[in-house]
């Protein structure tokens, strides 16, 4: 499977496929992590990869009308998953030491599925800016998903430039779309841009005005 379905006609081509693919990866990889540090078994490490790299493909596959969506119609999803959970399995007591690298997967798994996400959303012919908000939920879901299984508040409700990073993802690819950018470099860049906010997030606190503090610093 290496086309993107939808209403009968083929969008997405190989780059695109493999950047999904990429993105489900590294999410998968925070997915197991996180069911590591919840004390689940192997078929609960792959279970939980499984979702947390895929829930927000499914979801964006299915509000865009590319059915049945890429995750249960290519098994590279499934494989891709299964061997991010065994990875995490195996080597988790290296990966639960340098923590940050786990941000570091999720940061890149947000970036991946912001930029293929609006891409594919713009395939399916949605306006640019609601395709780069389509972008941001593909981007988000399946963190969202990840923190709910393992009984966790969802990082995109606490964590500093989460979604702000995934939307500014959507809005470059979207961006470069009107301005008639070759796809494979506005994803990039959005790509870029978007780890690169959140890497600034993690490692230098950045974050947007919060109501409390904006309102006792008055």
């Amino acid at each position: 499977m290496n086309q993107l379905l939808i209403h009968g006609k083929h969008f997405a081509g190989p780059f695109l496929i493999a950047l999904d693919l990429l993105g489900t990866f590294v999410f998968a990889l925070s997915g197991a992590a996180a069911g590591v540090k919840s004390k689940l078994d192997l078929f609960g490490l792959m279970v939980l990869a499984f979702a947390t790299g895929n829930a927000g493909g499914i979801t964006r596959d299915l509000l865009i009308g590319a059915v049945p969506p890429a995750a249960l119609q290519d098994w590279n999803y499934l494989g891709v998953c299964i061997l991010a959970a065994l990875i995490t399995f195996w080597w988790y007591p290296h990966i639960d030491t340098h923590r940050k690298l786990v941000l570091l997967f999720d940061a890149v798994g947000l970036a991946l599925f912001a930029v293929t996400g609006t891409q594919k959303a713009l395939a399916a012919a949605l306006n640019p800016v609601m395709a780069a908000v389509m972008g941001m939920l593909t981007g988000v879901g399946g963190g969202i998903l990840r923190d709910i299984l393992v009984n966790e508040t969802p990082t995109i409700l606490y964590a500093d430039l989460y979604a702000v990073a995934a939307l500014a993802a959507g809005a470059v690819v979207a961006a470069g779309h009107l301005l008639q950018v070759p796809s494979s470099a506005a994803m990039i860049i959005g790509s870029v841009l978007c780890c690169g906010l959140r890497v600034m997030a993690i490692f230098r606190g950045w974050h947007l005005p919060v109501a409390g503090k904006l309102k006792s610093s008055s």
